[in-house]
Formats: C-alpha cells, structure tokens, sequence
C-alpha cells in the first residue's frame, strides 16, 4: 500500500508497529484498498486513515456486543466523519464501507478546510488520536449485558480519543 506513512497504530503508550499480540490482526492494514475512488474535492492537505470503526464479536465498554451483518447495505452509503461524535463538529467524510470478517472497515478522509480538520488530521497523522467510533440507531438488538445488536442503522463514524470498542482503531493514514 503506496504512500502509507508507515501508519499502523497502536494501543496509548506503544510503538506505531503492530504488536504481537492476538489482537494485533485487526490492527492489520491488509485488505484496505486506499486506492477507493474519493468523493468530494480534497484539498492537498487533506489525510485519508483506514480502520475499523466496529468490532464484530467483541463485548464493549457499556456491554454491547455488534454481530456480523448489523450493518446491512451499507457500501456506497455516505456518512459524515465527526470528531467525538459531536454533530456540530464534522471534521470530513467516510469515503469507502463495508463488513467484513473482522467488523466495519472504513476508508476516510480528515477535511484540511478548516482549523479544527487541520488540527485533527496533524493529530492522526502523528498517532496522537487513532480511536474509531460509530453513532447508530438500534433496529433489532436481544438480551441484554451484553446485548447484542443485530440491525443498526448507521448515523456518523467518529475519531475519538477513547472508543467504546477499545479494539476499534485507524490501522492506516496516508497523506
């Protein structure tokens, strides 16, 4: 993958190379295609990241689990890429979706026309912020601690400072 800045991330406090630990696979950035046609003028100064904005299988932080297929359809859809979920504050847009064995991949890219985008996007860039996260809608979910979610619609994919799924992260930036 050309032009990657050498940009796997890490778990707060470790070197930006995959450790080797089990979880160090979905850290992977195998099977991200940055190549994926953009959507929107960017400007040069723009960053695209890769990674995975929900975990399949993997019980979060407030007791939720998302199983495969939650998603549906929802390659070619667009979402807005917000900075803490805050919908006051999107900082760019989820270019490419889709799941796949590990959870919801994504391809973004961090919008340098603002102040705020410039700073979040140096902060990616540099690894300081690499925590993924997604606002939804619950449509099917069953039990409960840890409830498992079945169908979601998928509102926003934010960059977070600390994601509900520790697991959920930007493998990749190029730019």
């Amino acid at each position: 993958m050309a032009g990657t800045n050498n940009a796997v991330r890490a778990e707060r406090g470790r070197s930006p190379r995959l450790s080797g630990g089990e979880d160090a696979s979905l850290r992977s950035v195998e099977g991200f295609d940055f190549a994926q046609p953009e959507r929107g003028g960017g400007s040069a100064q723009d960053i695209r990241f890769a990674g995975y904005a929900a975990i399949f299988d993997r019980v979060d932080r407030g007791g939720d689990v998302v199983r495969r297929g939650a998603f549906g359809a929802v390659a070619g859809r667009r979402v807005p890429l917000l900075w803490q979920h805050a919908p006051d504050r999107p900082v760019g847009l989820i270019e490419h979706m889709a799941e796949d064995e590990r959870g919801l991949r994504v391809v973004g890219r961090v919008s340098a026309r603002t102040a705020a985008g410039r700073m979040i996007a140096a902060l990616v860039k540099d690894g300081a912020i690499d925590g993924l996260s997604f606002g939804y809608r619950v449509r099917e979910a069953k039990g409960e601690r840890p409830r498992e979610l079945t169908a979601l619609d998928l509102v926003e994919v934010s960059l977070v400072a600390q994601p509900m799924q520790p697991l959920a992260r930007v493998v990749g930036v190029e730019g």
